[in-house]
């Protein structure tokens, strides 16, 4: 394997190719798992209502735990690249080593957590229906078996993006999910499982996926306790990061929903679309976690400074292009998601401020990449922080109180993007996140 990776001379000289492959590669492997859960969600939804529901649950309890391991795939793509730009590939792979390890461990013991709070958690989301919430138990009773394997290709994912490796990842996760896809039907409906099959399914197809990267590692595979201190030194500001993410968010939704049902509905089609749009951007942002931590472990900061400004570029005019894509779509796209005239009336109250949001976005999403394959992860927590807790949910109180309706949740939204990106520009024009060489600040 070793003998097939790119030169990390070559990448960080003429990152263009690269960039773009990367870009490519962790695209399909963003979109896999929506996609695979699409075909799940359709599976389960011929068994009725409070399957589905039930389903929609267990997703939702998974999705935050997972909050909590995130960081494995994210804070090894920063580390492993250093080490490959600095040509210590046997590094490299140690990282990926103590990652798997880090990722296994967390797994578990998530799992474990999630056995233990699936019955409080599910019955605070579902209220008053508790059939549905003893369905979702089950599934999760289950399901949540599979969380190792999760975590092992998020490690796997971080390190081989890492070594910029952009074929094998895709590989290893679409055969994970044709696995799952394959056997989610027939568990589900001639074996006679239920929801119970969907849930094994899910764990089949993430063993195998852990399976698969797990066996693309090379070297000694023994722990090395100094590396997993770091390694969770930046897996805790990654975490209190997503916290910051979380508790926002989950602050808008509050507020939408105390404005009534349709700005509720409104909101919640924005932010489904939300969340492809950021989708796309992410896997430029990961491109660029890879080509500028090895642009910085090889000593070469003009080539992390070129590639920094080169993807903020693409990330610029990608922003313009949704901005402009979605401002065209104003009429059609609130019809197509719902029939209510009060619920297309709120998007469209809702639009330009959500078409407003990518100007920034892809800039932003764009240094996200950049810092967090600097390693700069600390001072990514504290400016999530501040923007969260100073801009965002303030400006979504400020809208409830003064009665500002869906726009001023969206205005909070924006207001969220521009101080981060406010932030991002400011520090990406210094040198402070231009650590050379294996060490980043969080080693410092």
């Amino acid at each position: 394997m070793s003998a097939a990776l790119p030169d990390p001379v070559a990448t960080t000289s003429v990152p263009t190719r690269r960039l773009l492959a990367l870009t490519a590669s962790a695209f399909v492997v963003l979109a896999a798992e929506p996609t695979y859960l699409l075909i799940d969600t359709a599976v389960v939804g011929h068994l009725g209502p409070r399957s589905l529901a039930a389903l929609g649950l267990a997703v939702v309890v998974v999705s935050l735990l997972l909050v909590a391991g995130n960081f494995v795939e994210y804070g090894t793509t920063g580390r492993v690249a250093r080490a490959y730009g600095a040509g210590r590939t046997d590094l490299a792979y140690a990282e990926g080593v103590q990652a798997s390890w880090l990722g296994l461990a967390v797994g578990v013991g998530l799992a474990g957590l999630g056995e233990i709070f699936a019955g409080p958690l599910t019955h605070a989301l579902a209220g008053s229906a508790p059939q549905v919430q003893h369905a979702a138990v089950a599934w999760l009773r289950v399901g949540l078996i599979g969380l190792p394997g999760v975590l092992l290709v998020l490690a796997g994912n971080g390190w081989m993006r890492g070594v910029q490796q952009t074929r094998q990842p895709v590989v290893f996760v679409l055969t994970a999910n044709a696995v799952s896809a394959a056997l989610c039907p027939v568990l589900v409906y001639p074996a006679g499982l239920g929801l119970r099959g969907s849930a094994i399914a899910n764990v089949v197809g993430q063993a195998v996926g852990g399976a698969l990267f797990l066996g693309a590692l090379q070297g000694p595979k023994r722990l090395r306790w100094p590396m997993i201190r770091s390694q969770l030194t930046v897996g805790r500001d990654l975490v209190v990061r997503s916290i910051g993410f979380e508790a926002s968010f989950l602050v808008t939704a509050a507020v939408a929903a105390r404005m009534g049902t349709a700005q509720l509905a409104a909101h919640q089609v924005g932010m489904q679309l939300d969340e492809f749009t950021s989708l796309l951007l992410d896997s430029v942002a990961i491109a660029a976690q890879s080509v500028v931590g090895a642009a910085l472990g090889s000593g070469d900061p003009a080539a992390a400074r070129r590639v920094t400004w080169q993807i903020a570029r693409w990330g610029g005019w990608a922003g313009v292009a949704f901005a402009a894509g979605y401002a065209a779509l104003w009429w059609p796209i609130p019809h197509l998601f719902s029939p209510s005239p009060l619920v297309q009336h709120q998007m469209h109250v809702m639009w330009p401020w959500f078409c407003a949001l990518w100007l920034p976005a892809g800039v932003l999403f764009a240094l996200d990449g950049v810092l967090i394959g600097a390693g700069d992860v600390r001072f990514m927590a504290l400016l999530t922080l501040v923007a969260g807790f100073g801009a965002f949910v303030p400006v979504d109180l400020a809208a409830l109180h003064y009665n500002w309706g869906i726009g001023g949740v969206w205005a909070g939204l924006l207001s969220f993007y521009l101080v981060r990106l406010a932030g991002m520009v400011a520090r990406t024009r210094g040198t402070r996140w231009q650590v050379l060489g294996v060490a980043t600040q969080e080693d410092r």
